[in-house]
């Protein structure tokens, strides 16, 4: 690299000759150009418009000294005008560590002899706090005898050309943050430090309004004082809170310019005083509805109002905001409906088996006592059939909240289904001898009688229970241990309590009761009864959902939910769901012998049965043997089914497809659905879960959720059935969302074999 001689160390009056024949033949340059200039410019002088160029423009000597510089080059490094510029170096007028890149760059041009065009330079001006970003082109300068004299610089700003690149794609890298999923404090800091990037001596806050809408509490501020952050963390909302706390209040933005002087902050002037800011414009994020979410401020040291600029990023940043705690309230409102049962708002079988296994483990290293409680209500039936399902709700919302307020809070509550409850006894000492005790009382919360609106109602239970780590080392063992002990406590009368006895019975249902759903199977016990499923533009049937009942010879209809468990715990799902596959393929042939239009059978297959390595050949063995085509058979798996060993999952489903049977994912918004299970295999169509449909069209969360199922099935080419369907008022939405099928007693209730064909005709009318 050519290294500057000593001259680069003289003062600008001791230019070289070479420099003044550089100033020569740039003179000449000009004077050659204006001598062919058109005639509307001809009485002004190249130098003239060279000095009006927006551009920089200059020429430097071998050792780097400006030669000549345009107008705006000298004003922008603080030089009152051109002349002032000639024979300094950037050394004169940069930072050492700029003005030697500089340098270094520009001996490497004039001793290669090679142009640098487009450079993108930053660095910091004279007099400026942000730094400035150029595109600059550095051309080498010879003289007659193609001898390299200098270079000649042309550079243009572009420091708000970058700046807007770098917002848009702080902007997308934030939407694609929020479309990850990933944690809201992450989201809202690379909010806020997007936009403090934009600015100069601005620090950016976000305060998030808690569920009552009275308190703001902590979000984003990466670069205000930590102490600070934590003074205001949780501030009170209202009409006279500086500005964050009284946006919020108002909805509407607060402007303020000197906190030390508005009435507004009258009250926090001494807690923000030592801090050193000055003024405070807060805004708040609100949904499109208009509800108030949180606050964005911005914080600066100078008395001042914002600019307009600033307000555009303010706007901006209160709109992403708002999309990304919306997406996270809709994510923690999806998690509570799968981890909760939408009756009673207890815990469910989710919530149960994602906690229990932990606190067992944190009981074993702490060597504590862990009981549960298995709740059955007595004769619950009865009220259901007497007084009707709306009362047996009311009644079961009362049990379980007389449930909740008579354990500790460290303990828990869960619903499993039906009249069936859990609770579980946590941080006991290992010698805790009031464990009968505490729910003999429980017990006695659930016998007081309920004032119903025909009367009082008494409810008795029956409890089974069972103590970590005695009666079982495992979440299983445990439960099922109280589950005997609950069936010991009614077959002793009922209404009474009993602990788990490591001597006794196993039983998981009252005694017999396997050996009866067995001879159920292979008895002719079974039948199936089909249920509509229906296009919800027309109105005409476009399949059938086969469903198991049980025609038990002693207690007459067994509903699935008593029997379908235990066919699962047992292993007898495999041998059912065999039956089911077949009884639905010769029914459905049945009806095609009889003249009737052609339609699709959806049968329900368990993990048990997906998991079977032979199940394919078990479709191909009922298709054949009963000779219906595979496009008239639909296997509806839920998506826990598949995901629980996706590999093989996938393997089992493709060798169904290559069948030509058509896939469902059933009950598809019932848990924390993941469209992993979407993306990854191949469904044909998707039922989303009646719990979702029965909050339509009132619940905007449920809606929201429905509409966004519909869309993005219909994105992955998934036709989408809604199950559950009851009202008008559902299927109006239905058909606004543009969802494609239904199901549900809107349309009939499962119905006979017998009965298809009228419903058939009817439907077709």
């Amino acid at each position: 690299m050519h290294e500057p001689s000593a001259r680069r160390w003289e003062s600008a009056d001791a230019l070289t000759a070479e420099t003044r024949r550089i100033v020569a033949a740039t003179e000449a340059m000009m004077a050659s150009t204006a001598h062919h200039l058109s005639e509307g410019i001809e009485n002004l002088r190249l130098k003239e418009i060279v000095h009006e160029l927006p551009d920089f423009l200059y020429v430097k000597d071998r050792d780097s000294r400006f030669v000549f510089a345009n107008a705006v080059t000298a004003s922008s490094l603080g030089l009152e005008s051109a002349a002032l510029i000639t024979g300094k170096r950037d050394f004169d007028l940069f930072d050492f560590e700029t003005a030697l890149h500089h340098f270094d760059i520009e001996q490497q041009i004039m001793t290669t002899g090679e142009a640098r065009i487009d450079m993108e330079e930053s660095y910091v001006h004279p007099g400026s706090r942000r730094p400035i970003c150029r595109l600059t082109s550095k051309i080498p300068l010879r003289n007659d005898r193609g001898e390299i004299v200098g270079l000649i610089g042309v550079s243009r700003d572009i420091t708000e050309r970058k700046r807007q690149e770098d917002l848009h794609r702080g902007q997308a890298s934030l939407l694609e943050m929020i479309a990850r999923n990933e944690p809201l404090p992450m989201i809202l800091e690379a909010l806020v430090l997007m936009i403090e990037a934009q600015l100069t001596g601005i620090d950016g806050s976000v305060l998030l309004l808690d569920s009552e809408g009275t308190r703001l509490y902590h979000g984003a501020s990466p670069n205000l004082p930590g102490g600070y952050s934590r003074l205001i963390d949780g501030v009170t909302i209202g009409p006279k809170v500086g500005s964050c706390g009284t946006a919020a209040w108002r909805g509407q933005t607060v402007i303020v310019e000197d906190v030390m002087s508005d009435p507004l902050w009258e009250d926090f002037r001494a807690l923000i005083a030592p801090f050193g800011f000055r003024s405070c414009w807060s805004t708040p994020i609100a949904t499109s509805q208009n509800n108030v979410l949180g606050t964005f401020a911005l914080y600066s040291r100078e008395v001042r109002r914002p600019t307009e600029h600033e307000m555009t990023l303010v706007a901006l940043a209160t709109h992403i905001a708002g999309i990304a705690i919306e997406r996270k309230r809709v994510d923690d409102r999806i998690h509570f409906m799968a981890h909760h049962d939408d009756l009673t708002g207890l815990p469910n079988r989710a919530f149960l088996k994602e906690r229990l296994a932990s606190i067992l483990d944190q009981a074993r290293r702490n060597n504590r006592k862990v009981t549960v409680a298995y709740i059955d209500l007595d004769n619950f039936k009865d009220i259901n059939d007497g007084r009707g399902h709306a009362a047996g709700d009311e009644v079961l919302k009362e049990i379980a909240a007389r449930m909740a307020n008579s354990v500790r809070a460290s303990d828990m509550v869960v619903r499993l289904g039906g009249d069936e409850f859990l609770v579980v006894l946590v941080h006991q000492s290992s010698h805790d001898a009031g464990i009968t005790r505490r729910l003999r009382e429980l017990q006695k919360a659930i016998n007081r009688p309920i004032r119903g609106a025909d009367g009082e109602i008494t409810v008795t239970s029956s409890i089974g229970v069972a103590a970590f780590p005695f009666d079982g080392a495992t979440s299983q063992e445990l439960l099922a241990n109280a589950d005997r002990a609950m069936y010991r406590a009614k077959e002793l009368g009922r209404n009474t309590l009993q602990h788990h006895d490591g001597g006794s019975t196993p039983v998981g249902m009252p005694l017999g009761e396997h050996e009866e759903l067995h001879q159920a199977i292979t008895g002719d016990q079974l039948f199936l009864q089909y249920q509509p499923q229906v296009d919800v533009a027309t109105g005409r049937i476009t399949g059938l959902e086969a469903l198991v009942r049980w025609n038990h010879p002693a207690k007459g209809r067994v509903p699935p939910v008593n029997f379908i468990p235990l066919a699962e715990e047992t292993g007898l799902i495999v041998p059912l769901g065999l039956w089911v596959l077949n009884e639905a393929c010769r029914q459905a042939r049945n009806w095609q012998d009889m003249g009737l239009t052609p339609l699709t059978i959806a049968v329900n297959v368990s993990a048990k049965q997906f998991a079977d390595p032979d199940f394919a050949t078990h479709v191909t063995e009922a298709l054949e043997r009963h000779r219906l085509q595979s496009r008239w058979l639909e296997l509806e798996v839920t998506e826990s089914v598949v995901m629980h060993d996706a590999e093989r999952a996938l393997a089992m489903m493709e060798s169904l497809r290559a069948l030509g049977v058509r896939l469902a994912i059933d009950d598809f918004g019932s848990g924390y659905s993941s469209l992993a299970a979407l993306k990854t295999f191949p469904f044909d169509r998707l039922k989303m879960d009646r719990s979702l449909v029965e909050a339509l069209p009132g619940d905007k969360t449920a809606v929201a959720i429905a509409s966004a199922v519909i869309s993005l099935a219909q994105t992955l080419k998934l036709s989408v059935l809604a199950e559950g369907v009851e009202t008008d008022a559902q299927m109006d939405f239905l058909r606004q969302a543009r969802c494609e099928e239904a199901q549900g007693y809107r349309f009939s209730k499962p119905v006979s074999p017998e009965e298809i064909p009228a419903l058939l005709r009817a439907r077709s009318l």
